[in-house]
């Protein structure tokens, strides 16, 4: 029994300061270019789709009409494109340096077409940590929110009208003084 005893005291202490040592040690993988700790990718896709299924919306307030998917349109093209990509296009010159790389969202092995618009909902509201997706709960209304999760549930079948609102060319804004 004392050697279970001393076996669990040591693992209690030796574990723990072996996993500090390697993080302050700079063994830890910090750059983009880093390959992932074992287990990171797993933990993160399992503790994401449990906290997603709990938490994201079940009922769509919004209908998916020409009007919500122009308007989503016009969200994604300001908020979400210099990550996620436009369609027909090559990735944005950002997209590659980051970890991981982002969805290009109208790329066909991208596409969240299969997801509900509540997970999507979801993720733009949030956003999804230690990914570089932002929340947009502070800059976006859930009413923009929902109409880019539309679009994005509609992305294999968006109207000629949309699909050109996507392609039009970017105007420049000027941010509120």
């Amino acid at each position: 029994m004392p050697k279970f005893i001393l076996g669990l005291i040591l693992g209690i202490i030796v574990v723990p300061v072996v996993v500090i040592l390697y993080i302050i040690s700079g063994g830890a993988p910090a750059a983009t270019s880093d390959a992932p700790m074992p287990f990171e990718r797993w933990i993160a896709r399992k503790a994401l789709k449990t906290k997603i299924e709990k938490e994201m919306p079940k009922v769509v307030p919004l209908i998916a009409n020409e009007a919500t998917l122009l308007a989503g349109a016009q969200v994604y093209r300001e908020d979400c494109a210099m990550c996620h990509g436009l369609p027909h296009r090559s990735a944005p010159v950002v997209a590659p340096g980051m970890f991981p790389e982002p969805p290009q969202l109208f790329q066909p092995h991208d596409m969240v077409t299969d997801d509900p618009p509540g997970e999507t909902f979801w993720k733009v509201k949030n956003g999804i940590r230690l990914t570089g997706m932002p929340g947009f709960v502070s800059s976006l209304s859930d009413v923009q929110m929902w109409q880019v999760s539309l679009l994005l549930a509609h992305g294999d079948k968006l109207s000629a009208p949309v699909q050109q609102a996507l392609a039009a060319p970017a105007t420049a804004t000027t941010p509120p003084k």
